[in-house]
């Protein structure tokens, strides 16, 4: 049963960590997972969060700073000297340490570099902190366990116990060639089946998927998902085996990119979240806020040309808000599948194509709404029959249009190395008010004779 932090759990250990009571803080955190232990940090102030963090041994911290969030990890990084986050530092894998240590300032990230006592295990986390957070190179380890084809599957065993010792799970064996080039994988089946003797470039298998160094975290996690793997080899230009990418670094991942993307499409310019600063939630929202506003008094400016028409058929007022909304929707809807297939990279075939397919699916989507909105601004708003025609044809023609733009924003950013996901909120959003509204009341101009 997963463990869940309640108000009496929480006040029972905010007692015993004010006095200090280190063996029954202790007694009370020792059955739980350090996820879970992560979570009740996350929801202490700073110096009763230093107090657990610094009581746990070196193993238990380093397992919880891993599992906190950002904002609180920066604040308990700050609480410890560059010695004690050296200390629990040495006890993660090197994905895991650089990441931590790629977060502190450059003056304390070389204090703490300087502290780590496993000389190799520091090279490694330096290594890695040479890479882009979000490349194959950036999401790799370099604890892996490989072994010489030319090696005898007696040396092998010898050679992987030695390896394992530095390693928290195994999941692959790799095979490289005298020059340290990734040349395949050797099963464990394999290992077990035949002769001490064996040489192992007689049983190692040489299809293997592999990822460069500098190749993209999306394309890293498409090549897991299509081959169903939980590691993925990274190699250098040369081909030489340099790390390993497991699956739980993936999927972190994947769910940074996601939080990411959404809060990009709902107009947040900046990775926020409830507990920043006022001005930080102030400065990330407010530009996709001020386009909108921008995006608005056009369209107020657009109605404004056209009072004539409102003062001669006022009832084409009250349909405004639908106008905007439906383009809004259908506009969001568009994008949001084109942002889909962009990303996972099943995006294929010409522009146009997908021009007229979302041509055809506005028209029929708009027949639709427009049939229902006819009926509606005969039976309950009793609209004039010419009206309520122009109406209709107005929504057919907005919808199209939104369904197009929809389409093609994404498209076009993404032409331009621009996130696409930027696309689902504010461009298609403020593009349709504006098109939307100049449309609807083209439409009526032209059918009501103005």
């Amino acid at each position: 049963m997963a463990f869940e932090i309640n108000t009496d759990f929480l006040n029972e250990l905010k007692l015993l960590i004010d006095a200090r009571n280190s063996k029954q803080v202790t007694n009370f955190l020792k059955e739980l997972h350090y996820a879970d232990i992560a979570e009740i940090v996350e929801e202490l102030d700073f110096d009763r969060a230093i107090y657990i963090i610094k009581l746990l041994d070196d193993e238990q911290t380093a397992d919880i700073l891993t599992e906190l969030d950002d904002d609180t990890r920066e604040r308990v990084l700050k609480g410890l000297s560059s010695k004690e986050i050296a200390l629990n530092i040495e006890e993660l894998e090197t994905d895991d340490a650089a990441d931590i240590i790629g977060e502190l300032p450059e003056k304390k990230k070389q204090e703490v570099i300087s502290h780590i006592e496993d000389v190799e295990h520091a090279k490694d986390i330096v290594d890695l902190l040479r890479y882009e957070e979000d490349t194959a190179g950036g999401l790799m380890a370099k604890e892996y366990i490989e072994v010489n084809e030319n090696w005898t599957n007696l040396k092998c065993v010898k050679e992987m116990r030695r390896q394992a010792q530095e390693m928290e799970k195994v999941h692959t064996i790799y095979v490289v060639d005298d020059d340290s080039k990734l040349k395949g994988i050797l099963s464990l089946k394999s290992l077990l089946t035949t002769s001490a003797k064996t040489p192992v470039k007689e049983i190692f298998d040489a299809k293997v998927v592999s990822v460069k160094v500098d190749e993209e975290g999306e394309e890293v996690a498409q090549l897991m998902q299509k081959y169903d793997l939980v590691v993925l080899p990274v190699v250098n230009d040369l081909g030489v085996l340099v790390g390993q990418i497991s699956i739980d670094d993936v999927v972190d991942f994947i769910t940074e990119e996601a939080e990411k993307d959404y809060q990009m499409a709902a107009g947040i310019s900046e990775d926020i979240d409830t507990d920043d600063s006022v001005i930080k939630m102030t400065r990330a929202r407010l530009p996709w806020l001020l386009i909108g506003m921008i995006s608005g008094t056009f369209a107020a400016s657009i109605i404004t040309d056209f009072q004539t028409i409102m003062k001669t058929a006022p009832a084409l007022i009250i349909f405004i808000p639908l106008i905007n909304s439906s383009a809004g929707n259908v506009g969001v809807q568009s994008s949001a599948i084109v942002v889909q297939s962009i990303a996972n990279k099943s995006f294929k075939g010409k522009l146009l194509t997908h021009i007229i397919k979302q041509l055809f699916i506005g028209l029929l989507n708009g027949l639709v709404m427009a049939s229902i909105v006819f009926g509606l601004s005969q039976l309950f708003f009793h609209t004039e029959l010419n009206i309520s025609i122009t109406i209709a044809i107005a929504l057919v023609t907005v919808i199209i249009n939104a369904a197009v733009i929809g389409t093609l924003v994404p498209i076009v950013l993404n032409k331009f190395d621009i996130d696409p996901a930027i696309a689902t909120g504010p461009f298609v959003t403020t593009s349709n008010d504006i098109f939307g509204i100049l449309i609807y009341f083209m439409v009526a101009k032209m059918m009501l004779g103005f």
